[in-house]
Formats: structure tokens, C-alpha cells, sequence
């Protein structure tokens, strides 16, 4: 078995002592929003994963095109650990969500479009997964879990923009809406 390399290592530590501090900042240094009060707080995680994993399945969806060209199992490798590490963090968006709408909206979940869109591609990629355990074959799995990473990519940028497109309770974080997008429960 090879060692960890000790850039992997200080990778490691460096990032646990970010974590640390950025989740200082958030809860305890950060002032309470005068409205919303501590359940504010969620947004400094919420919108980050939310980032993270999105980005994470373009990102499996262009190293999914990569394979498919090249054929070369590296990028197979790429596309499953940007699924792994999309999917991870797109969950803790939708359970942070939740978090704060039950004092924002007075429930756990609504299905706004937004919600409905997060939870299908969570969906997608949770099935790509179970796609990937069903075949032996290394590089049948690869061709066919990068044309699925392709596929189920299109599912991030429209539950990015769907908050744009119709009328939904979940605020436009970057960008503007649409006057007829607006709306509220």
C-alpha cells in the first residue's frame, strides 16, 4: 500500500483548520441578522455546499466527455470523485435548506421548484452510484456511468436557473429574477 504523500497531508491539515475557522466565523463571530436572527447563520454553509456541488457534477459531466474521447481510466477516476464529493455536499445543501425553512416558511419542505429540482438531481446522482455497482466490467462501467454523468449534468445548471424561470419562494442569491419569477407563499 503507497504512503499518503505529505502534500495530501498538509492538504489535510490546512483544510481541517479552514473548516474550523470558517465554522468559528459563522456561529459565533458573525453578528445576528436582525430579521432572521441565528437561523441566518445556515446560509454561510448552505450556499457554499450548494456551490460545491453543483459545480462538482459539471465538473463529472466534462471528465465524464474527457473519458468518452480519450478513453483513459484517470478520467473515470475524476468523474466518480467529483459525483462522490457533488453528492455528499448537495445532500448537506438540501438538509441545511431544510433547516432554515422550517422558521423562514414554517415547514421542513415545500415542493417549490427549486426543492423539486435539487431533490431530482440528488436523485440522478444517487442512481448513478447504483448504475456503477451493477456492472464488473471496469470499462463498461466507465462508459456508461460518464454518458450517465453527462446526462444528469444537465440537471445542475437547470436547478441553478429555475429560480429565474418561474415563480418560486426561494430567494435569487447571485443575479437578478425575473419581475414574473417573484413570488412569495
Amino acid at each position: 500500500m503507497q504512503s499518503k504523500p505529505i502534500a495530501l497531508t498538509i492538504l489535510d491539515i490546512v483544510s481541517i483548520i479552514a473548516l474550523g475557522v470558517s465554522t468559528y466565523f459563522a456561529l459565533v463571530f458573525a453578528p445576528t441578522e436582525a430579521v432572521m436572527g441565528n437561523v441566518q447563520r445556515v446560509f454561510y454553509f448552505h450556499i457554499g455546499t450548494a456551490w460545491v456541488g453543483l459545480v462538482g457534477f459539471v465538473l463529472a459531466a466534462v471528465t465524464g466527455i474527457i473519458y468518452l474521447v480519450t478513453k483513459d481510466m484517470k478520467w473515470d477516476r475524476i468523474e466518480v470523485a467529483a459525483v462522490e464529493v457533488s453528492t455528499m455536499f448537495f445532500f448537506i445543501t438540501i438538509l441545511l435548506g431544510s433547516i432554515w425553512a422550517r422558521p423562514a416558511w414554517n415547514t421542513w419542505w415545500t415542493w417549490d421548484p427549486r426543492l423539486t429540482t435539487a431533490a431530482v438531481t440528488e436523485l440522478i446522482y444517487i442512481a448513478y452510484f447504483m448504475l456503477r455497482a451493477g456492472m464488473e466490467d471496469p470499462e463498461k462501467r466507465a462508459r456508461f456511468g460518464a454518458v450517465y454523468a453527462l446526462l444528469g449534468g444537465l440537471s445542475a445548471p437547470i436547478t441553478f436557473m429555475v429560480i429565474r424561470l418561474f415563480r418560486t419562494i426561494h430567494p435569487v442569491v447571485v443575479g437578478n429574477q425575473s419581475a414574473a419569477a417573484q413570488g412569495r407563499l
